[in-house]
């Protein structure tokens, strides 16, 4: 049994991608203590844009950029990197902005969780990341 490139390069990315966030922040931190990073959403660089450039890399390595599947994980890795950006990094900032004037208000309700989202350049690294770590899976199983 041999395991999928496609799902290798998906848990290889996002593997790559969470543990330099990890070291990012052990060295601006100088503590190897916030193991959080390892699984929070947020920061340099995105896990979620390596992980879909990683299968879109090894889809046209694979099967073809003319593909059909090609065009779906394209279209796929847009909306999640738009997401990113767009989306859930307002999202958040519109939370972090209602935990400011719940702490000011002094207020009995509870703080909500927030999540981040990326910046520009979080996601565009976060795609090179991607783009390097599907290049590898195709190298390292194609090789007969």
């Amino acid at each position: 049994m041999t395991l999928s490139p496609y799902l290798i390069a998906i848990a290889a990315a996002w593997i790559v991608a969470q543990g330099a966030k990890y070291a990012i922040s052990v060295v601006k931190s100088g503590s190897i203590r916030n193991f959080r990073q390892l699984y929070l959403s947020g920061n340099m660089p995105s896990a979620h844009s390596a992980s879909v450039i990683a299968l879109l890399t090894v889809i046209g390595g694979l099967n073809g950029v003319e593909s059909a599947v090609f065009a779906v994980a394209a279209l796929f890795a847009a909306i999640v990197m738009y997401d990113a950006v767009m989306v859930r990094r307002s999202s958040g900032e519109q939370g972090e902005a209602i935990k400011a004037l719940l702490k000011e208000q002094k207020s009995n309700i509870r703080v909500p969780r927030t999540a981040k989202g990326h910046t520009p350049l979080e996601v565009a690294v976060g795609a090179l990341l991607g783009l390097i770590v599907g290049l590898a899976v195709i190298a390292l199983t194609n090789v007969a």
